[in-house]
């Protein structure tokens, strides 16, 4: 289970925090780093000093320009976020979280990220939403500031004692699968799940269902609808299929130039209200 959790941190400002997740993550049996447009350098010898024995972490810790690019694979994404939002998310605690993972991952092409955002700001609107889930550290009210690196610990921790768990479990119950049935297709990927929601926006923007001038916060709360039902590749397929014959039916029925017109990303704004 422990090598198929990706850890992501994005823009990452100080190279002993890279080097005190990736401690972290060694000490919990986590290997698979993730570098989101650091703001730093990665290799700095504070990196290196913070990380102790796990150097070969941050040796061999993967760069990405996008957050999307560092989840394509991943069928379960979950962002660290102690911010109060305006538009509720599932949200989970560590240890229900944990507890989750093994059938979340049971499917043989499953890949967990938890994504942490950057020191100063966290992560943004945009990048919440392209999260399955929340997962928040219930810190003390007074005193909330956690050290990114001591995140990735708790979270890995919770993550290690999830693991250590099913060496103790029956082994009916080790077999189980997502939703306590042995599923017919694997999970869609996060890739999949981004194609699916760029295409339902320029159907639904051809459809003038939505409008990308005054978008309010209808992309964010599908991406919040389809994100909960945790879609499986054939139901992927068939919600592109049902758009797909959409846009047939509009190419021959409106004008190609209000088919073709174009549309705006709504999903990185602020939270205005619905």
């Amino acid at each position: 289970m422990l090598d198929r959790i990706r850890i992501v941190l994005i823009g990452t400002s100080h190279p002993g925090n890279i080097g005190g997740a990736a401690r972290a993550m060694r000490n919990m049996g986590l290997a698979d780093l993730a570098l989101v447009a650091p703001r730093c350098d990665p290799k700095d010898r504070d990196a290196f000093s913070r990380a102790s024995g796990a150097l070969e972490l941050v040796d061999g810790a993967r760069v990405f320009d996008s957050l999307e690019a560092a989840v394509a694979d991943c069928t379960l994404v979950v962002g660290a976020s102690a911010r109060s939002r305006h538009l509720p998310w599932p949200m989970v605690g560590p240890r229900a979280l944990a507890e989750s993972l093994p059938d979340a991952l049971a499917p043989a092409n499953a890949q967990a990220a938890l994504v942490f955002g950057r020191e100063d700001t966290g992560l943004t609107n945009a990048e919440l939403q392209r999260c399955h889930r929340h997962v928040h550290i219930p810190t003390n009210p007074d005193f909330s500031s956690l050290n990114l690196a001591a995140a990735v610990q708790v979270l890995a921790y919770e993550c290690r004692q999830a693991h250590l768990a099913l060496d103790t479990t029956p082994a009916d119950e080790e077999a189980s699968q997502p939703f306590g049935v042995e599923w017919d297709n694997p999970p869609a990927s996060h890739a999949d799940m981004e194609r699916f929601f760029v295409h339902l926006e320029k159907t639904l923007t051809t459809l003038e269902f939505h409008d990308p001038d005054n978008p309010r916060q209808l992309m964010a709360r599908l991406r919040r609808l389809f994100l909960r039902a945790h879609l499986d590749s054939m139901e992927m397929n068939i919600l592109r299929g049902i758009l797909g014959t959409m846009d047939k039916r509009l190419a021959a029925t409106m004008p190609a130039a209000q088919h073709d017109r174009p549309s705006k990303r709504s999903d990185s704004g602020p939270d205005d209200s619905a």
